[in-house]
Order: C-alpha cells, then sequence, then structure tokens
C-alpha cells in the first residue's frame, strides 16, 4: 500500500527504461467525475472485461459439459483436479493484481515508459513461476489428490486430467500477467477478443480429442492447454511490441523481478485466504459423496462464472482507481469508489435472479443423472440468495487492491477465514450425507456465511480514508 507519493522511482521500483511517454490519457478531473463520464468510464473497462474475465470459467464449463457425459466419475474426477488448479493459478493471480494498479498509477502520472517497464517485469516473473509450479505439480498430482480423500475412478480421471493440465500452467500465469498489463493501460477490449477466440479454439479441441479421438478426461485437458498455449502467444507479442514502441528493453531488470514478487506477497496470503476456504469446502463436498461432490463442482463452476462477471466491476476499478491515484485525483476515487459499489449490488441482484431462474433446468447441460440435478438445484437456489452480497464484495475488493492496500486486504482475508471455518465444521460434523440438503447448507455456509463476512471487513475498509493514498509511486508496507 503507498504510504506517499514518489514521483521519481516507479511504482515496483523498477528504473525508468526509455522516455516517458507525453500522450498518456488527461485524468478525470474531481467535477467531471460525478456527470456522466463516470459510467462511459466504468461501462468502457467493465464490459469487455467480462468477456475476458469469464474465460477461464467458460473452459472449465465446457470441460464440465463434454465430460459430464462421459459419467459421474468422470465429471467428479474432473472437479476435483480442476479445484486444485484453479487453488495453484488462483494464489498467483497477484501477477495481475499487483501489476494492473502499478500499470494505472504510472500511466495516470505520465510515464508509460516505467508502466511498461513493471509489466515487462512482471511476465519474467510469471514465466518463472509457471516452470516451477508445473514440475511441482506434475510429480506431486497423486498424492495431492488422494490427500483430499479421492478414490477408485474418481482418483483415477482426477490424476489423468491434472497430469496434463500442468504443461498449461506457465501459459496460465503469462495470461494473467499480460493481462495485468493491458488492464493497467487502460484497455480491456483486446483481452476480450484474445479470450474469445481461445475459448472456441478449445471447446473445437476439446470435442475433437474426447469424442474424436476417444482421450476421455485427458483429451479435455490437452485441448485446453493448447488454447491456453495459443493465448499466451499472442499476448506476448502484443506486450513486446508495446514495449519495443517505447523504448523499452526486454531483458528482465532482477531487481524489479524482486520487487514485483514483494508487492505480491501480501496479495498472495490474500489470495491464499479464498483458496483455502473454497478447498475446505471441496473438502467437505467430497466427505458428502460422489453425487454431492460432482454437483457442488457444477455449481462452483456457475458461481465462478457468474463472480467473474461481476469481477468485471472490479477489474474497472483496479484500473480507474489506480490511474486517479496517480494523477493525485482523490476526489474521483472516492466518486467512482461509491458509483461502483451500487453497480456491483445491483449487478449481484441480476445475476442472483438469473441463477435462480435456471436452477432447476441447468444440470441436464452437463449430466442426464437426475441426483445430481437435485443437488445442484438445491445448491444454486442457495447461491442465488448470496449474489448482491457477492457484488458488493468482489467490486470493493478491486478498489482496495487498485488502491495498492494489499496488506489489509492479507490480514482482513485470514480473520474471514477464521470466521468461516467452525462455521464449515458445523456442516461437515451434521453428517447431512449424499443429500441435496446438505449440499444446501454448505452453500449456505460459503455463499452466505462466508461473503458476509468478507462484505463487513471491506466495508469497514472502504469508510475510513486511509487507503487513498495519492502519486506514482506505491511503497509496499
Amino acid at each position: 500500500m503507498p504510504t506517499s507519493p514518489d514521483p521519481g522511482t516507479p511504482a515496483t521500483g523498477t528504473p525508468a527504461t526509455g522516455t516517458p511517454a507525453t500522450g498518456a490519457p488527461a485524468p478525470v478531473s474531481a467535477g467531471s467525475v460525478a456527470g456522466p463520464s463516470t459510467s462511459v468510464q466504468i461501462l468502457r473497462l467493465a464490459v469487455p472485461a467480462f468477456g475476458a474475465l469469464i474465460a477461464e470459467p467458460l473452459f472449465l464449463l465446457a470441460d464440465s459439459a463434454i465430460v459430464g457425459h462421459l459419467g459421474v466419475p468422470e465429471l467428479a474426477g474432473v472437479g476435483l483436479a480442476a479445484t486444485v488448479l484453479q487453488t495453484v493459478v488462483g494464489l498467483m493471480v497477484f501477477l495481475a493484481y499487483s501489476t494492473t494498479p502499478a500499470v494505472a498509477r504510472l500511466l495516470g502520472a505520465g510515464r508509460r515508459a516505467d508502466a511498461l517497464a513493471v509489466g515487462r517485469d512482471g511476465l519474467w516473473l510469471a514465466l518463472i513461476l509457471g516452470a516451477v509450479l508445473a514440475a511441482a505439480g506434475w510429480l506431486a498430482a497423486g498424492p495431492l489428490l488422494s490427500a483430499m480423500g479421492a478414490g477408485g475412478e474418481v482418483l483415477r480421471f482426477a490424476h489423468e486430467y491434472l497430469v496434463v493440465s500442468m504443461a498449461g500452467i506457465p501459459a496460465m500465469l503469462l495470461v494473467l500477467a499480460a493481462m495485468g498489463v493491458l488492464r493497467g493501460l487502460q484497455d480491456t477490449r483486446t483481452p476480450l477478443v484474445v479470450a474469445g477466440a481461445g475459448f472456441g479454439a478449445n471447446i473445437l479441441l476439446n470435442v475433437v480429442l474426447v469424442y474424436g479421438l476417444g482421450m476421455s478426461v485427458a483429451g479435455a485437458a490437452l485441448g485446453t492447454v493448447l488454447a491456453q498455449w495459443a493465448m499466451a502467444g499472442v499476448y506476448l507479442v502484443i506486450v513486446v511490441r508495446a514495449a519495443r514502441r517505447d523504448g523499452v528493453g526486454l531483458r528482465p531488470d532482477w531487481a524489479g523481478v524482486r520487487m514485483v514478487s514483494r508487492v505480491g506477497s501480501w496479495l498472495m496470503v490474500r489470495t491464499l485466504s479464498l483458496r483455502v476456504a473454497i478447498l475446505a469446502t471441496v473438502l467437505v463436498a467430497t466427505a458428502q459423496g460422489p453425487v454431492n461432490l460432482a454437483a457442488h463442482q457444477l455449481a462452483m463452476t456457475l458461481f465462478t462464472f457468474l463472480a467473474f462477471a461481476l469481477d468485471a466491476l472490479a477489474i474497472a476499478a483496479q484500473a480507474l482507481i489506480g490511474k486517479e491515484l496517480g494523477a493525485g485525483n482523490a476526489v474521483a476515487v472516492r466518486a467512482l469508489t461509491r458509483t461502483m459499489t451500487w453497480w456491483g449490488v445491483g449487478f449481484g441482484v441480476v445475476t442472483g435472479l438469473g441463477l435462480w431462474a435456471a436452477a432447476q433446468g441447468v444440470g441436464w447441460l452437463f449430466t442426464n443423472d437426475v441426483r445430481v440435478h437435485q443437488a445442484l438445484a438445491a445448491a444454486l437456489v442457495v447461491a442465488a440468495l448470496g449474489q448482491p452480497l457477492a457484488g458488493y464484495v468482489f467490486v470493493l475488493d478491486g478498489v482496495l487492491i487498485g488502491a495498492g492496500d494489499a496488506r489489509y486486504l492479507a490480514l482482513a482475508g485470514l480473520v474471514n477465514l477464521a470466521v468461516y471455518l467452525p462455521v464449515l465444521f458445523w456442516v461437515q460434523a451434521a453428517s447431512l450425507g449424499d443429500d441435496p440438503a446438505g449440499l444446501a447448507w454448505l452453500w449456505a455456509a460459503f455463499g452466505l456465511a462466508y461473503m458476509a463476512a468478507r462484505g463487513l471487513t471491506l466495508g469497514l475498509r472502504a469508510r475510513t480514508g486511509r487507503w487513498v493514498q495519492v502519486g506514482a509511486g506505491a511503497r509496499p508496507r
């Protein structure tokens, strides 16, 4: 989190490389923020961001739909493996979330070359971490899945899917870092185009590999890996060209790489608390039996899809808040925060109504098992009730990330987890078994109790002014 303006040093401590740009967008004036331009700015970033954000859950939805018709063990196995993948990649989301506000702050201060240098170092860090995590995941896949309670056919299919998917981890992290750079540069349209093309390629490849070549769950994983590497390649071309235009070298500044990793450490703690909460929820669903586990996988995939839709506002918040802080415009920051918070709640009402309406029939898209349909419907009704709260949480999370308030987010995340785990333990102790009611209570714990804890800690912080620190420089506390 920034403590004071420092116009002489880039946000991540990376030395300037090249000549600062003079054509950066002009900051929005304090007086204009209250007018129609606020909505225009938000929509210009949020609408394209929505398409790009849902790429990964759409990949998982496509895999679930294609694999689900193979059988319940295949679907449950992919669900378990997908949880591991989402956990690994989710922990690395700081590659985007630390880069976006840092780049945006420098852009708002008129220092585009320094902003691109930050992005370059983030890409190098993504590649290094991706290679290490892929190797570690390939070696640990079997023991890890066994420790999560999987066995028999579920374990076999989960292991098959996870091992193949490890080859895509470096690409996924490169995509995260590159999206962070483009968002900070106020460009969410390019990620939308890349994500759309990647999703189309993913579906085509998966159908051919799973059914055409009979590769089962391994084909679904391989199709996704190929699509992810194609997306990463496109992003690298875009960022490299931008860097060369502004005279920014491609070789990493290792001091800058280390600084990016330090800035992201608090965000990793924050993300770790979220992933632990999701993983603990999956463990309870696993103990309830394969039917509830399969239904939970579908419910969580749909929830993630909607979460990313709501998170489009959070991405707009990160980019706009970061830029306005870099331009020294605290009044604009406050006005944007109020507007986006109301938008988050309103969007949550819309997505909640949609989820409620789809609860009874959406299961047929993924499986013919009536038991899974019943459990899924029970979970989705409860999840629908929590959508307005989720919209509030996601937007405020984006605002504080954009402001660089990572330390508070990390500590608040640990507090939220401490509140949630006893509630989750109560659901587990109730021993409701492989019954729709058991999954409904599980989703009440996650979608209502856990989200309420997050909403309280974020709302209290947003009411203070300690996170509003203007200036191009951002030194972590």
